[in-house]
């Protein structure tokens, strides 16, 4: 159970991480950008087409809400939820709070996104710090591009490419596409640069 979400069907989503189709579903909308010169395809993450509609059947059925739980160790962990609502479909993003019963919306999907977001620091302390005990997803890698959706930072390091073009390596992004598609995640998510520094961190639970 999830506050917030008591009318919603929610379901464990963490085994669908690995079918054919997912992270296409989840990252390639990110990819599409008017600027981009390339046409976003499911071939950069090593999926196809089918593999695509076949999975977003299950991602987005109303009747079954997706969760994927990233817990953190002695920090706030996040939460990402399919809200399959007919005819307002959306995907929201959640942080926990250890010690606490509840959750805090910090973004949504919609077509586009909306809320604070975090700076690259922040998603990497969370994506780093998994904590074992806990259901949920574990291994960094897929945490990573869990939460990557939520950067908001105009200033990601140098070293930010590299740990793009890793993670989606291990996930299955093939070689001669994998620099392709880090390219055009990053250039969207550093472009829309929501992150306000004078915002308080949605990590210091203020």
């Amino acid at each position: 159970m999830i506050k917030g979400y008591d009318g919603g069907p929610l379901v464990p989503g963490e085994s669908l991480l690995d079918h054919p189709g997912f992270w296409s579903n989840y990252l390639l909308a990110m990819c599409s950008d008017g600027g981009c010169a390339e046409r976003p395809v499911p071939e950069w993450f090593g999926e196809d087409g089918a593999d695509a509609d076949a999975l977003s059947e299950v991602l987005f059925d109303p009747g079954r809400w997706p969760v994927f739980r990233v817990p953190a160790e002695e920090s706030p962990g996040a939460v990402v939820i399919y809200r399959n609502l007919d005819g307002d479909y959306g995907t929201d993003y959640l942080l926990t709070h250890v010690g606490r019963s509840y959750v805090e919306q910090i973004a949504g999907w919609d077509g586009d996104f909306s809320g604070t977001g975090l700076t690259w620091h922040e998603l990497i302390r969370i994506a780093d710090s998994p904590s074992l005990p806990a259901e949920g997803v574990h291994d960094t890698a897929t945490r990573f591009l869990l939460l990557l959706p939520l950067l908001t930072d105009p200033d990601v390091p140098e070293t930010a490419s590299a740990r793009l073009i890793a993670a989606l390596s291990v996930v299955g992004a093939p070689q001669d596409a994998v620099a392709i598609a880090a390219e055009h995640l990053l250039a969207h998510l550093t472009r829309k640069a929501l992150h306000d520094p004078t915002w308080a961190s949605p990590l210091s639970g203020s």
